[in-house]
């Protein structure tokens, strides 16, 4: 069901046979941007004339031989810009339709991936507090690439990395320690700056306080850290994945640094780098907002990450034996290694954009360049109300959680929103924006598109005075679709597989939400069409045949509207 596909692989076979030593991946077979350039434009004769110092008129006349005994085109010209131009035939367009109308569930889908383990991981948001919107927007990306990867053929492991260790979690401790205190006096107690001052601390301590009362009042520290360490990152996450579930979005596999600390995969890591010679003490800069004597006038241990293409050797373990945070991931991506996963994809936000060179030269180092890690970053998410900046300020604890997000515009507003750009480019959100049913709401727009078609089927035993069966569709006579309109929509969804490759090719899956938009204003165009100043009716008695057809178009439209919200993790809403 894919029409491009089927056409380059003539094309690739029959030159081939030809031209079998000459690297032939650069040789395209697209739908051209102007219409005017026919149905499909390939670049073969461009590609071969250079490489072969042959005149483009030779190859040409080739290809052209390769399909003009199929007789599916009307015509095959050679443009003056060197590319082949094809115009095919209504039939093989209306055939189409039928295959997409017979094989729904598969429609879009390419086995691109056959059966290849692929570790995604995304979210990984320390377990200090609720997600924000900034945790939010790597989710949905990394949630719906996970879904598109999934459908062409990848077998996807979905993953949560859970930062369980290090003076975050030992603050976030005393943080919760300070709220229980607070439950059994009358003073009210201040939370110092370097601490979490947010009130979903609350109840994780009335939760303490009610479960073990007063025993841990006017104890050490060491009596009681563990426990609030324990007690804290477990309600924490209990928080986290209750506002990832109400995007509909879950993990397979959650990785605790603990455990990884504590099991010795730290230190197996370590021994294999050091085992390299891929370790070497030595002085460094300091990060920022460290104390410059500790780091550049101590000797620490460094990972040769230079030798991989970092641009800087890093520090694995500090002077006083302490692993710095890069060493459990380190050990962490060996671990996805140990587990099978050759190729892993991780999503970090746009603050973590300076630790892709040391993870990406970590990987090859530990796997002996084995595996493949590749990092997309998501940038930031300026949120807006009517046009109002949205401010917030985590530290102050009043940063705007994922869950207050998808309860005032709801989980589809919210996912479609999160992959309407690219990822590395910033984006803006209004709330008010996705509380209108207007055009201005992008993915009411889309819903709508398929609720008319549902609405249109629903109808058509009044307006026709007979029901409309899935038979009925697939044998409808498409020769009555002869207005342009129809054409261009058929040529729209005719490009669906493409924009699913390239999807999961450049990992993009905001050229899906683009796409579904320009396929759904295709729809809105063709519903309110006039001819002859009269609007179209597409369910007209007088006309079954030509009702028929049209809804078998539009039943393809809907077909494809459902299948690109799935992958986006958005219900295609059959009533408004």
């Amino acid at each position: 069901m894919d029409i491009l596909e089927k056409y380059k692989n003539i094309l690739i076979t029959e030159l081939n046979k030809s031209y079998s030593k000459e690297d032939l991946s650069n040789i395209s077979f697209e739908f051209p941007r102007d219409t005017s350039h026919g149905d499909f434009s390939t670049n073969a004769a461009l590609i071969l004339s250079k490489k072969l110092k042959m005149d483009l008129d030779q190859i040409f006349i080739e290809v052209k031989k390769f399909f003009e005994d199929s007789g599916d085109f009307k015509d095959i010209v050679l443009a003056k810009s060197g590319f082949i131009n094809f115009f095919v035939k209504d039939n093989i367009l209306h055939d189409f339709i039928r295959e997409v109308l017979k094989n729904r569930e598969n429609f879009g889908k390419k086995e691109l991936g056959n059966g290849e383990k692929i570790n995604i991981e995304y979210v990984s948001a320390n377990p200090t507090g609720p997600l924000h919107v900034g945790h939010t927007r790597g989710a949905v990306f990394g949630d719906t690439l996970a879904n598109i990867f999934d459908f062409v053929g990848f077998d996807v492991c979905r993953e949560y990395y859970i930062n369980d260790s290090g003076e975050q979690i030992k603050n976030l401790a005393k943080s919760v320690y300070l709220r229980y205190l607070q439950n059994f006096s009358d003073n009210e107690i201040v939370i110092p700056d370097n601490l979490y001052p947010g009130e979903y601390l609350i109840p994780i301590a009335k939760k303490i306080s009610d479960e073990h009362g007063e025993k841990f009042l006017d104890k050490d520290e060491s009596d009681w850290l563990d426990f609030f360490k324990k007690e804290s990152i477990s309600s924490i996450m209990d928080i986290i994945k209750s506002d990832l579930k109400s995007l509909e979005i879950s993990h397979d596999v959650f990785i605790s640094e603990k455990a990884l600390l504590e099991e010795g995969h730290v230190n197996k890591a370590y021994k294999y780098l050091e085992d390299k010679k891929l370790l070497y003490k030595g002085n460094t800069n300091p990060p920022k907002g460290s104390k410059n004597d500790e780091w550049s006038e101590k000797k620490h241990i460094l990972f040769k990450s230079k030798s991989f293409g970092d641009d800087e050797d890093r520090v694995v373990k500090k002077h006083d034996g302490q692993w710095t945070y890069f060493m459990p991931d380190i050990a962490y991506h060996l671990n996805k290694y140990e587990r099978g996963f050759i190729r892993m994809i991780n999503i970090f936000g746009a603050d973590h954009s300076g630790y892709i060179a040391r993870m990406k030269a970590a990987v090859k180092a530990v796997t002996n360049e084995k595996a493949n890690l590749e990092i997309k970053t998501c940038q930031l998410v300026r949120l807006s109300r009517g046009g109002k900046p949205v401010k917030m300020s985590k530290r102050a604890g009043s940063f705007i959680t994922l869950k207050e997000i998808v309860n005032e515009v709801g989980k589809d507003a919210v996912r479609f929103m999160m992959v309407s750009r690219k990822n590395d480019a910033q984006l803006d959100f209004d709330f008010e924006v996705f509380k209108n049913e207007n055009n201005d709401n992008p993915i009411f727009y889309i819903q709508y598109a398929n609720a008319r078609i549902s609405s249109l089927i629903r109808n058509s035993k009044e307006k026709l005075g007979r029901d409309i069966k899935d038979k009925d569709l697939i044998n409808a006579d498409l020769t009555f679709l002869q207005n342009e309109n129809e054409k261009k929509i058929i040529f729209q969804i005719a490009n669906f597989p493409k924009v699913i490759e390239q999807s999961v090719t450049f990992m993009e899956p905001h050229r899906l939400s683009y796409y579904l938009r320009d396929l759904a204003s295709s729809f809105h165009q063709y519903w309110n069409l006039k001819i002859d100043n009269k609007r179209i009716h597409i369910l007209d008695k007088s006309e079954i045949d030509l009702s028929l057809a049209r809804v078998a178009l539009l039943f393809a439209v809907s077909i494809t509207i459902q299948t690109g919200l799935g992958l986006l993790g958005i219900e295609a809403i059959e009533e408004l």
